[in-house]
């Protein structure tokens, strides 16, 4: 007969061992007998019991003390105390530091059977939803990736394989699809998660800031270098140093980094020592970076230094799928970071998100969940508490009206193209590659129909 599970028994009365231990033999339970707290403590250590019936008055030592030294080897163990000097004071402690019920002495058998059966019920269902959890979390989470989309199980597959492993990994997609998060990932995944993960926002400073930044300085090396200065790359040593959309990257830059990728060694600005670097590099972008070195802009030798293993971002109008899980995810956070305790949203909301675009991504989802997080009066998000546009762009449509006023097609062409362009620019707000995004164009492309069209941004109201 399979076992129900495993008792043990800790009581100095060698009686209480033998009715116990009968009682429980032949109810189908394996039985573990212990005299003395220290015993009890050893063969704790030794082993695993899923429920412990313990006395609290011991020859060695207090039974509240034997439950605390139980609950650091074990945190989930089902501890039921049965004493024949029971208290409200002694029960409420001991239910306190984490005993599952109190049962006194003397005590009817049947009694005894139910509560240990409830407490390994309770130990199992425990158990399940740790493990249904677990399970949640590998398939639709990776670290705060959320997704259960096939496009996603694609990306924590890719992240899963390239981690453990040495390889350059290029990361591309749309501005707020959580490329950085996926490079955390890939970091905290890999054999130097216990190293520096260092960020480089190859974008935001000027060349000869960022070289600095990069490589560090010697002192003197230019003015206001009053010191020697580590660059980034000794910060990452044994690390990851990601580059935030490395696209941005002059040419000049471009060169100094290839060196570094390939002799694992740079120099100081105005220095003359050789420094030797051990560092994994994750680059990021959101631009074709072939397209690039076709048009001279980018340098092909590094291109394919990069291009070791690529990872794509699926932006979030391709995986709409996920929207339900990010909702929950967002709220959730947006809870913990402001006290509150929001539900959820409100089935038309649900609907406006599915229905929406979202040309900024997951970025611009998260936005709009904090912001209604932090607004909402009621436990459910309803649609007062979203932005205006959002709201507007999701429940009527703009009509394009053309005048027919015997103008040739070519003119009706370029002003339905004019109109389509004006009506991408407001619902981004003006962001000329969020509107390239949704318009399935690249930004250069957009950027050269608003002059040729002559549109005056200057006179759109967002």
């Amino acid at each position: 007969m399979e076992s129900k599970g495993t008792i043990h028994i800790i009581d100095d009365e060698p009686i209480i061992h033998d009715i116990l231990g009968h009682l429980f033999t032949s109810e189908g339970y394996e039985v573990e007998l212990s005299s003395t707290g220290e015993e009890a403590i050893r063969k704790h250590k030794e082993g695993n019991f899923d429920v412990v019936l313990l006395d609290l008055m011991m020859p060695d030592t207090d039974g509240i003390q034997i439950l605390k030294e139980l609950k650091k080897i074990d945190p989930e163990i089902m501890v039921i105390i049965i004493t024949a000097y029971a208290s409200v004071e002694s029960a409420v402690t001991a239910m306190k530091i984490g005993a599952f019920d109190y049962i006194q002495k003397p005590f009817k058998h049947d009694e005894l059977l139910l509560t240990v059966d409830r407490a390994l019920q309770h130990k199992k269902l425990k158990e399940e939803n740790i493990r249904l959890k677990q399970e949640l979390r590998d398939k639709f989470k990776f670290e705060n990736i959320v997704g259960k989309s096939k496009e996603m199980m694609k990306v924590f597959e890719l992240i899963r394989a390239t981690a453990p492993t040495k390889s350059t990994i290029l990361l591309q997609g749309e501005s707020g699809t959580g490329k950085e998060l996926a490079a955390k990932a890939i970091h905290q995944n890999s054999p130097r998660a216990n190293q520096p993960f260092v960020v480089v926002n190859s974008g935001s400073l000027p060349p000869d800031l960022l070289e600095s930044n990069l490589f560090g300085h010697v002192k003197g090396a230019f003015t206001g270098a009053i010191s020697d200065k580590k660059g980034l790359f000794e910060i990452a040593d044994k690390g990851t140093i990601f580059f935030d959309e490395i696209s941005t990257l002059n040419l000049e830059t471009q060169a100094k980094l290839l060196r570094v990728m390939q002799e694992k060694e740079f120099m100081r600005l105005g220095g003359t020592k050789t420094i030797k670097v051990d560092v994994r590099i994750i680059a990021a972008t959101n631009q074709d970076l072939k397209e690039l070195v076709d048009q001279g802009k980018f340098r092909e030798d590094l291109y394919y230094r990069l291009n070791v293993i690529k990872i794509e971002l699926p932006p979030l109008r391709k995986r709409k799928d996920d929207i339900p899980l990010l909702v929950k995810h967002f709220i959730e956070l947006y809870n913990r970071e402001n006290n509150r305790n929001i539900k959820g949203v409100s089935d038309d909301v649900m609907e406006i998100f599915m229905k929406y675009d979202w040309p900024g991504n997951i970025r611009e989802l998260e936005n709009v969940i904090e912001r209604a997080v932090v607004l909402c009066k009621g436990e459910i998000i309803t649609r007062d508490y979203l932005p205006s546009n959002l709201i507007q762009l999701n429940t009527e449509e703009r009509k394009i009206t053309i005048s027919l006023n015997n103008t040739s097609l070519r003119e009706l062409t370029k002003e339905y193209q004019k109109k389509i362009i004006i009506e991408a620019l407001k619902k981004t707000k003006g962001v000329q590659k969020d509107a390239a995004s949704l318009l399935k164009i690249k930004p250069t492309t957009l950027n050269e129909m608003i002059k040729r069209l002559n549109i005056d941004l200057k006179t759109l109201r967002y």
